[in-house]
Protein backbone atom coordinates (compact mmCIF):
# COMPACT_ATOMS: atom_id res chain seq x y z
CA UNK A 1 0.00 0.00 0.00
CA UNK A 2 1.24 3.58 -0.79
CA UNK A 3 2.05 5.97 1.80
CA UNK A 4 0.02 9.41 1.90
CA UNK A 5 2.75 11.24 0.17
CA UNK A 6 3.42 8.52 -2.45
CA UNK A 7 -0.16 8.48 -3.43
CA UNK A 8 -0.55 12.16 -3.68
CA UNK A 9 2.58 12.49 -5.67
CA UNK A 10 1.17 9.32 -7.99
CA UNK A 11 -2.34 11.33 -8.77
CA UNK A 12 0.06 14.79 -9.26
CA UNK A 13 2.11 12.72 -11.89
CA UNK A 14 -1.07 11.14 -12.99
CA UNK A 15 -3.07 14.48 -13.27
CA UNK A 16 -0.14 15.57 -15.03
CA UNK A 17 0.57 13.30 -18.11
CA UNK A 18 -3.21 12.96 -18.34
CA UNK A 19 -3.09 16.88 -19.49
CA UNK A 20 -0.50 15.92 -21.71
CA UNK A 21 -2.12 13.61 -23.78
CA UNK A 22 -4.98 15.51 -23.80
CA UNK A 23 -3.41 18.41 -24.83
CA UNK A 24 -1.67 17.17 -28.36
CA UNK A 25 -4.99 16.23 -30.15
CA UNK A 26 -6.67 19.54 -28.69
CA UNK A 27 -4.16 21.51 -30.17
CA UNK A 28 -4.48 19.73 -33.75
CA UNK A 29 -7.70 20.72 -33.44
CA UNK A 30 -6.94 23.96 -32.70
CA UNK A 31 -9.82 25.12 -30.54
CA UNK A 32 -11.20 29.04 -30.50
CA UNK A 33 -11.91 29.25 -26.64
CA UNK A 34 -9.23 30.77 -24.37
CA UNK A 35 -8.47 28.80 -20.90
CA UNK A 36 -10.76 30.79 -18.98
CA UNK A 37 -13.55 29.80 -21.63
CA UNK A 38 -12.70 26.57 -21.49
CA UNK A 39 -12.04 25.80 -17.87
CA UNK A 40 -15.58 27.03 -17.13
CA UNK A 41 -16.89 24.70 -19.74
CA UNK A 42 -17.95 27.95 -21.90
CA UNK A 43 -20.11 26.30 -24.97
CA UNK A 44 -20.51 22.81 -23.30
CA UNK A 45 -16.95 22.21 -23.96
CA UNK A 46 -15.62 18.74 -23.65
CA UNK A 47 -14.50 17.26 -20.49
CA UNK A 48 -10.75 17.38 -22.24
CA UNK A 49 -10.91 20.39 -22.89
CA UNK A 50 -11.89 21.87 -20.04
CA UNK A 51 -9.35 19.81 -18.31
CA UNK A 52 -6.59 21.31 -20.40
CA UNK A 53 -7.83 24.77 -19.97
CA UNK A 54 -7.54 24.34 -16.31
CA UNK A 55 -4.33 23.10 -16.30
CA UNK A 56 -3.22 26.18 -17.84
CA UNK A 57 -4.74 28.01 -15.27
CA UNK A 58 -3.33 26.19 -12.20
CA UNK A 59 0.01 26.24 -13.93
CA UNK A 60 -0.35 30.54 -14.71
CA UNK A 61 1.85 32.52 -11.69
CA UNK A 62 -0.64 35.13 -12.85
CA UNK A 63 -4.04 33.73 -11.49
CA UNK A 64 -5.44 35.08 -7.86
CA UNK A 65 -6.08 32.26 -5.15
CA UNK A 66 -9.69 32.45 -5.61
CA UNK A 67 -9.05 31.85 -9.98
CA UNK A 68 -7.16 28.89 -9.21
CA UNK A 69 -9.52 27.15 -6.55
CA UNK A 70 -11.83 28.05 -9.28
CA UNK A 71 -10.29 25.75 -11.73
CA UNK A 72 -9.07 23.29 -9.59
CA UNK A 73 -13.24 22.80 -8.75
CA UNK A 74 -13.84 23.08 -12.69
CA UNK A 75 -10.81 20.30 -13.53
CA UNK A 76 -12.23 18.15 -10.81
CA UNK A 77 -16.14 18.11 -12.66
CA UNK A 78 -14.47 17.10 -15.90
CA UNK A 79 -12.40 14.46 -14.21
CA UNK A 80 -15.78 13.04 -12.51
CA UNK A 81 -17.12 13.01 -15.78
CA UNK A 82 -14.45 10.79 -17.46
CA UNK A 83 -14.78 8.61 -14.49
CA UNK A 84 -11.36 10.05 -12.75
CA UNK A 85 -13.15 10.19 -9.34
CA UNK A 86 -9.35 9.50 -6.92
CA UNK A 87 -7.95 12.48 -9.33
CA UNK A 88 -11.06 14.44 -8.93
CA UNK A 89 -10.67 14.02 -5.37
CA UNK A 90 -7.33 15.21 -5.62
CA UNK A 91 -8.54 18.41 -7.14
CA UNK A 92 -11.27 19.43 -4.85
CA UNK A 93 -8.83 19.17 -1.78
CA UNK A 94 -6.64 21.61 -3.89
CA UNK A 95 -9.31 23.42 -4.63
CA UNK A 96 -10.56 23.74 -0.59
CA UNK A 97 -7.02 24.45 0.76
CA UNK A 98 -7.42 27.54 -1.47
CA UNK A 99 -10.46 28.23 -0.54
CA UNK A 100 -12.01 26.49 2.65
CA UNK A 101 -15.31 28.51 2.48
CA UNK A 102 -15.79 26.98 -1.49
CA UNK A 103 -19.43 25.16 -0.74
CA UNK A 104 -18.87 24.30 -4.45
CA UNK A 105 -15.60 22.22 -3.71
CA UNK A 106 -17.33 20.65 -1.03
CA UNK A 107 -20.53 18.97 -2.81
CA UNK A 108 -18.32 18.42 -5.73
CA UNK A 109 -16.09 16.28 -4.01
CA UNK A 110 -19.22 14.74 -2.01
CA UNK A 111 -20.61 13.61 -5.55
CA UNK A 112 -16.89 12.01 -5.90
CA UNK A 113 -17.07 10.61 -2.94
CA UNK A 114 -20.55 9.05 -3.58
CA UNK A 115 -19.84 7.72 -7.11
CA UNK A 116 -16.50 5.71 -5.61
CA UNK A 117 -19.14 4.28 -3.12
CA UNK A 118 -17.63 6.15 0.02
CA UNK A 119 -21.01 7.20 1.02
CA UNK A 120 -19.72 8.17 4.56
CA UNK A 121 -17.13 10.74 3.21
CA UNK A 122 -19.60 11.85 0.59
CA UNK A 123 -22.18 13.10 3.54
CA UNK A 124 -19.23 14.79 5.55
CA UNK A 125 -18.91 16.85 2.29
CA UNK A 126 -22.64 17.55 1.87
CA UNK A 127 -22.96 18.63 5.77
CA UNK A 128 -20.13 20.87 4.97
CA UNK A 129 -21.34 22.26 2.07
CA UNK A 130 -25.06 23.15 3.35
CA UNK A 131 -22.83 24.71 6.87
CA UNK A 132 -21.20 26.84 4.29
CA UNK A 133 -24.38 27.31 2.35
CA UNK A 134 -27.77 26.62 3.75
CA UNK A 135 -29.50 27.69 0.34
CA UNK A 136 -27.28 25.21 -1.26
CA UNK A 137 -29.91 23.33 -2.65
CA UNK A 138 -27.96 20.37 -4.35
CA UNK A 139 -26.27 19.54 -1.51
CA UNK A 140 -29.33 18.88 -0.13
CA UNK A 141 -30.64 16.23 -2.65
CA UNK A 142 -27.38 15.09 -3.12
CA UNK A 143 -27.42 14.32 0.53
CA UNK A 144 -30.48 13.13 0.58
CA UNK A 145 -29.84 10.64 -2.32
CA UNK A 146 -27.18 8.68 -0.15
CA UNK A 147 -29.33 8.72 2.66
CA UNK A 148 -31.77 6.87 0.12
CA UNK A 149 -29.38 4.44 -1.28
CA UNK A 150 -28.81 3.76 2.59
CA UNK A 151 -32.27 2.89 3.01
CA UNK A 152 -32.49 6.07 5.31
CA UNK A 153 -35.82 7.23 3.74
CA UNK A 154 -36.38 9.76 7.32
CA UNK A 155 -33.18 11.46 6.54
CA UNK A 156 -34.13 11.34 2.91
CA UNK A 157 -37.25 13.18 3.27
CA UNK A 158 -36.07 16.03 5.63
CA UNK A 159 -33.54 16.78 2.71
CA UNK A 160 -35.62 16.70 -0.30
CA UNK A 161 -38.23 18.64 2.14
CA UNK A 162 -35.76 20.92 2.26
CA UNK A 163 -34.59 21.15 -1.49
CA UNK A 164 -38.23 21.55 -2.26
CA UNK A 165 -38.51 24.66 0.38
CA UNK A 166 -35.81 26.46 -1.61
CA UNK A 167 -37.20 25.36 -5.19
CA UNK A 168 -40.65 24.43 -5.24
CA UNK A 169 -41.20 25.13 -8.57
CA UNK A 170 -38.41 22.30 -9.70
CA UNK A 171 -40.77 19.25 -10.56
CA UNK A 172 -37.92 17.16 -10.55
CA UNK A 173 -37.26 17.38 -6.62
CA UNK A 174 -41.11 16.64 -5.71
CA UNK A 175 -40.34 13.10 -7.90
CA UNK A 176 -37.27 12.85 -5.46
CA UNK A 177 -39.61 13.31 -2.26
CA UNK A 178 -42.14 11.19 -4.43
CA UNK A 179 -39.94 8.35 -4.83
CA UNK A 180 -38.71 8.28 -0.91
CA UNK A 181 -42.15 8.11 0.27
CA UNK A 182 -43.03 5.43 -2.60
CA UNK A 183 -39.93 3.18 -1.07
CA UNK A 184 -40.52 3.99 3.00
CA UNK A 185 -44.73 3.00 2.21
CA UNK A 186 -46.57 6.44 2.41
CA UNK A 187 -47.95 5.38 -1.06
CA UNK A 188 -50.46 8.31 -1.28
CA UNK A 189 -48.09 11.17 -0.28
CA UNK A 190 -45.83 9.97 -3.03
CA UNK A 191 -48.82 10.01 -5.32
CA UNK A 192 -49.68 13.53 -4.49
CA UNK A 193 -45.76 14.65 -4.81
CA UNK A 194 -45.71 13.21 -8.37
CA UNK A 195 -48.72 14.82 -8.88
CA UNK A 196 -47.52 18.11 -8.24
CA UNK A 197 -44.35 17.23 -10.14
CA UNK A 198 -45.85 16.51 -13.14
CA UNK A 199 -48.09 19.42 -13.00
CA UNK A 200 -44.61 21.03 -13.01
CA UNK A 201 -43.18 19.13 -15.61
CA UNK A 202 -45.67 17.28 -17.50
CA UNK A 203 -43.05 15.13 -19.86
CA UNK A 204 -40.95 13.38 -17.24
CA UNK A 205 -40.70 9.68 -17.71
CA UNK A 206 -38.73 8.76 -14.47
CA UNK A 207 -42.12 10.49 -12.36
CA UNK A 208 -44.55 8.68 -14.29
CA UNK A 209 -42.25 5.58 -13.56
CA UNK A 210 -42.46 6.66 -9.93
CA UNK A 211 -45.91 7.08 -9.60
CA UNK A 212 -46.42 3.53 -11.19
CA UNK A 213 -44.47 1.61 -8.59
CA UNK A 214 -46.93 3.73 -6.05
CA UNK A 215 -49.66 2.37 -7.46
CA UNK A 216 -48.28 -1.06 -8.47
CA UNK A 217 -47.58 -1.29 -4.60
CA UNK A 218 -51.18 -0.53 -3.91
CA UNK A 219 -52.20 -2.73 -6.22
CA UNK A 220 -53.98 -0.64 -8.66
CA UNK A 221 -53.22 -2.01 -12.06
CA UNK A 222 -55.05 0.10 -14.41
CA UNK A 223 -53.13 3.05 -12.57
CA UNK A 224 -49.82 1.41 -12.53
CA UNK A 225 -50.21 0.51 -16.44
CA UNK A 226 -51.42 3.69 -17.64
CA UNK A 227 -48.49 5.48 -15.98
CA UNK A 228 -46.03 3.16 -17.49
CA UNK A 229 -47.56 3.85 -20.66
CA UNK A 230 -46.76 7.37 -20.23
CA UNK A 231 -43.35 6.96 -19.12
CA UNK A 232 -42.78 4.69 -22.10
CA UNK A 233 -44.23 7.09 -24.50
CA UNK A 234 -41.36 9.44 -22.93
CA UNK A 235 -38.57 6.82 -23.16
CA UNK A 236 -39.59 3.55 -25.16
CA UNK A 237 -36.46 1.40 -23.33
CA UNK A 238 -36.62 2.25 -19.93
CA UNK A 239 -36.02 -1.20 -18.11
CA UNK A 240 -38.01 -0.46 -15.17
CA UNK A 241 -41.55 0.93 -16.77
CA UNK A 242 -41.34 -1.84 -19.71
CA UNK A 243 -40.79 -4.63 -16.35
CA UNK A 244 -43.15 -2.81 -14.10
CA UNK A 245 -46.09 -2.91 -16.89
CA UNK A 246 -45.11 -6.54 -17.11
CA UNK A 247 -45.72 -7.00 -13.65
CA UNK A 248 -48.65 -4.88 -13.73
CA UNK A 249 -50.18 -6.71 -17.18
CA UNK A 250 -49.52 -10.16 -15.43
CA UNK A 251 -51.57 -9.33 -12.16
CA UNK A 252 -54.00 -8.38 -14.11
CA UNK A 253 -54.76 -11.40 -16.18
CA UNK A 254 -53.08 -9.96 -19.04
CA UNK A 255 -50.32 -13.22 -19.04
CA UNK A 256 -48.73 -12.93 -22.68
CA UNK A 257 -47.74 -9.40 -22.99
CA UNK A 258 -47.14 -9.17 -19.62
CA UNK A 259 -44.22 -11.77 -20.01
CA UNK A 260 -43.28 -10.15 -23.04
CA UNK A 261 -42.78 -6.61 -21.24
CA UNK A 262 -40.85 -8.30 -17.95
CA UNK A 263 -38.50 -9.89 -20.49
CA UNK A 264 -37.93 -6.68 -22.51
CA UNK A 265 -37.59 -5.21 -19.87
CA UNK A 266 -34.92 -7.99 -17.99
CA UNK A 267 -33.05 -7.88 -21.84
CA UNK A 268 -32.65 -3.78 -20.58
CA UNK A 269 -31.56 -4.24 -16.99
CA UNK A 270 -30.64 -7.96 -16.13
CA UNK A 271 -31.01 -6.34 -12.51
CA UNK A 272 -34.51 -5.44 -12.94
CA UNK A 273 -36.13 -8.30 -11.26
CA UNK A 274 -34.20 -8.21 -8.45
CA UNK A 275 -34.42 -4.92 -8.11
CA UNK A 276 -38.47 -5.16 -7.90
CA UNK A 277 -38.45 -7.79 -5.80
CA UNK A 278 -36.74 -5.54 -2.98
CA UNK A 279 -39.79 -3.33 -3.32
CA UNK A 280 -41.75 -6.14 -2.35
CA UNK A 281 -42.88 -7.03 -5.91
CA UNK A 282 -42.26 -10.73 -7.19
Amino acid sequence: MKSGAAHLLALIKEIALLSLLLAAPASAQGHKLNNVDLCDGKDRTSPDLQIIGCTALIKSGSTTAQVRASAHNNRGNALVDIGRYDLAIHDYNESIKLNPQFAKAFNNRGVAFKKRGDFDSAVNDFNEAVKIDPNYTHAFVNRGEVYLGKGDYAQALKDFDEAIRLQPSVGSLWNERCWTHTLAGDLQTAIDDCNESLRLEPNNAATFDSRALAYLKLGQWTSAIADYDAALRLNPKLPTALYGRGFARTKAGDIKRGKADMAAGKSGDENVATEFARYGLQ
